[in-house]
């Protein structure tokens, strides 16, 4: 693809132009933007970012966000910063309701869309039928990697493979987070255990915390008054969750305030109906149930994150887990239950010494490039002196 010029579009003394992608990524959407066109990271790109979005407004009816945490996501890419990396992608989840971009997560849906990106943009020497993206994220300082299947010189669109929380199919393209272990906090295992009793708001909490792909907090749903089969507006009163989340921040030594480490309440396999769908899922097509919340302000999300998924069939295979402990089976493929319904995820991990090395950690997702062009963001006003 070739990219727009902002001189051929229409601008004014009041509006400048910037170039800008729209892709969809799993069950999410983001705005790609490029590095090179936006100010230095800080008070005035974030500010520019927001004016993108429509942010802060519960509709963000002046810009491009789509009023849904799994839609108001940003991609910002840059020229590789590392030898080994095709690309640097920093990912921003902006608020709807704060005038804030957080910087803190990745995202493992708009990954995908990130490894169809770089095929359509010639940012990666292409192979058919599948061309491998190495995706330095520059939010977790790891490397992941994309394997985009290609068709006449650009990301494939059509297949067969089907996402729930995604209408119709596409082409699947794999994500494998296996190289992103310790990425927040230099540890697997950031306590060094699988299991840990966290002393929150609501009382002692046992609770397992995994930094692969994003840093995440396990607990089970039992503990914090929820089943696991939750669907969204079920679970009006977050706070014991929170509480989880906080406890496990401080344990960690990081701003409880931020939106790591992300919380997960897992369960023993149930049947549940899927949001939107209406799909029946029944306890046998599951390996576990998990629900996710996030966001600012929380809530409860409407899919499962990717890079949550990896670290959850991760954590299943850590004897003495508290994913471990409700998971059907550990022979390397989990069926995870979620909000929309259920997502396959492959994993494999083995000991190391007094540690565990992850070997595997991948799962399929599939990618479109929606619209492209240039947006409006207002100029800023000049300071008076």
């Amino acid at each position: 693809m070739h990219r727009s010029d902002p001189g051929e579009v229409r601008a004014s003394t009041e509006q400048e132009a910037l170039p800008f992608v729209l892709m969809r990524g799993g069950t999410s959407k983001a705005v790609f933007l490029r590095g090179e066109d936006l100010p230095p990271p800080g008070r005035e790109r974030d500010r520019m970012i927001l004016e993108v979005f429509g942010s802060p407004d519960p509709r963000q009816v002046d810009g491009l966000g789509g009023a849904d945490i799994l839609t108001s996501k940003l991609a910002i890419i840059d020229a590789p910063s590392v030898a080994e990396a095709d690309l640097d992608f920093t990912f921003g989840q902006v608020s709807i309701t704060h005038p804030v971009v957080d910087y803190d997560i990745n995202c493992g849906n708009i990954s995908a869309a990130v490894g169809a990106f770089a095929v359509d943009e010639g940012l990666v020497a292409l192979r058919e039928p599948v061309t491998v993206v190495r995706i330095h994220n520059t939010n977790t300082a790891r490397i992941l990697l994309a394997r985009v299947p290609v068709h006449d010189g650009v990301a494939a669109v059509d297949g067969d493979l089907s996402i729930d929380g995604v209408p119709g199919t596409g082409a699947p393209i794999a994500l494998d987070y296996s190289r992103t272990a310790g990425g927040i906090t230099g540890a697997l295992l950031p306590t060094g255990r699988p299991r840990d009793v966290l002393d929150t708001a609501i009382g002692p909490v046992e609770a397992t915390i995994v930094d692969l792909a994003n840093l995440c907090v396990f607990v089970a749903a039992a503990a914090v008054g929820m089943t696991g089969i939750e669907s969204p507006g079920d679970v009006e009163d977050m706070t014991a969750i929170l509480a989880v989340k906080e406890a496990a921040a401080r344990l960690l030594g990081i701003t409880p305030d931020g939106l790591t480490p992300i919380p997960a309440a897992v369960a023993v396999p149930a049947a549940y109906t899927g949001f939107g769908s209406g799909r029946s899922v029944a306890a046998a097509d599951v390996d576990l149930v998990a629900r996710v919340v996030g966001g600012r302000p929380p809530m409860l999300h409407k899919a499962y994150p990717g890079t949550v998924a990896a670290c959850t069939a991760v954590a299943a295979c850590i004897p003495g887990s508290t994913v471990a402990e409700v998971v059907r089976r550990t022979d390397g493929l989990f069926r995870i239950g979620h909000t929309s319904g259920v997502m396959e995820v492959r994993a494999r991990v083995v000991a190391d010494g007094a540690t565990w090395r992850v070997e595997q950690a991948s799962y399929d997702r599939t990618a479109r490039r929606l619209a492209e062009g240039s947006t409006f963001v207002r100029r800023r006003e000049p300071t008076s002196t």
